[in-house]
């Protein structure tokens, strides 16, 4: 199968264009400068310039391929609402020369956005009222009732292993920073998590799989407390861990108190029954066990 993916060079993209390539897959992925396109041939994959904003090369890059996977985002959280605004853009235009055929086009969408009182599962449906309002899984139902195979896959807040430079290296800076590791009130809130890994293997068991379910959960853990991911964090630089009172956390955390405070227990079994996937990557504390995550050179998202 030729395969065209978007974020072919990030952190999650890089894992899943050469789990596809182990598969015997063809792989072309976008590629937004020379870096990225060398950086695509060296592994096997074939490189298509572009970006998200380049509606017509995203539009010839699906025409020309057997099945679609957008895993490309503006990752800039102090511009959200616009960067939501480019993605389903993007999304329509990927979406326009595969309607009316099989051919898949897999959304990345999160589990985050759906917050409920018990834990999410594969049919909890995305509102578009969200407070949360990335727009990919709109843009995903929108290009399905015009005859697109779409498959929604949702990650969960923590997408871990080395490279991961998102959400748990953002509270390692916020630690170094503030010289505490802290959670917010009891620190029960969970996320749920997966390692880069097991989610590569996923897409490419949904790209792969002949199915009428549109959406799966790419969770191998179905929570794991802020509780816990302090303490880790804590041992793993040495420094006092502690409880913020809820009036405390956006001085301490800044914008991050939104995340800081999600409690988004999710569920994957009907993914794994559906799909037969089972993850076997480490965990998200065994991966914080590990030196990687403390690294010097190790940084997540800017925070002030």
């Amino acid at each position: 199968m030729r395969v065209f993916v978007t974020g072919a060079t990030g952190f999650v993209g890089t894992a899943i264009v050469l789990e596809l390539i182990n598969a015997g897959h063809e792989v072309v992925g976008l590629a937004r400068s020379d870096a990225s396109a060398a950086s695509l041939t060296a592994v096997g994959a074939k490189a298509h310039r572009g970006d998200l904003q380049d509606l017509e090369a995203l539009r010839l890059g699906a025409a020309d391929a057997d099945g679609v996977i957008h895993a490309g985002f503006i990752h800039d959280f102090s511009n959200f609402k616009a960067n939501c605004e480019i993605d389903a853009r993007a999304i329509a235009a990927l979406a326009e020369p595969i309607a009316g055929s099989d051919r898949p086009l897999i959304v990345t969408s999160g589990t985050g956005l759906l917050m409920r009182d018990h834990a999410v599962t594969e049919d909890d449906v995305f509102s578009a009222n969200s407070p949360m309002p990335r727009l990919s899984e709109v843009a995903a139902q929108s290009a399905a009732a015009h005859g697109v195979r779409a498959i929604i896959m949702r990650l969960p807040p923590s997408v871990h292993g080395e490279g991961d430079y998102a959400f748990v290296p953002t509270l390692i800076d916020l630690a170094k920073k503030r010289g505490v590791s802290a959670y917010i009130g009891d620190g029960q809130n969970q996320w749920p998590a997966i390692h880069r890994f097991d989610a590569a293997k996923l897409y490419r068991l949904a790209l792969e799989t002949p199915s009428t379910t549109s959406t799966y959960h790419a969770v191998a853990e179905e929570g794991v407390t802020l509780h816990a991911i302090a303490e880790a964090i804590g041992k793993g630089l040495n420094l006092p861990v502690v409880s913020k009172a809820p009036e405390e956390a956006a001085e301490h955390f800044s914008w991050f108190a939104h995340f800081a405070a999600m409690d988004n227990r999710s569920s994957s079994a009907k993914t794994r029954e559906l799909l037969g996937w089972q993850p076997s990557e480490p965990g998200l504390l065994s991966d914080l066990d590990g030196p990687s995550y403390f690294l010097p050179s190790r940084h997540g998202l800017p925070i002030a």
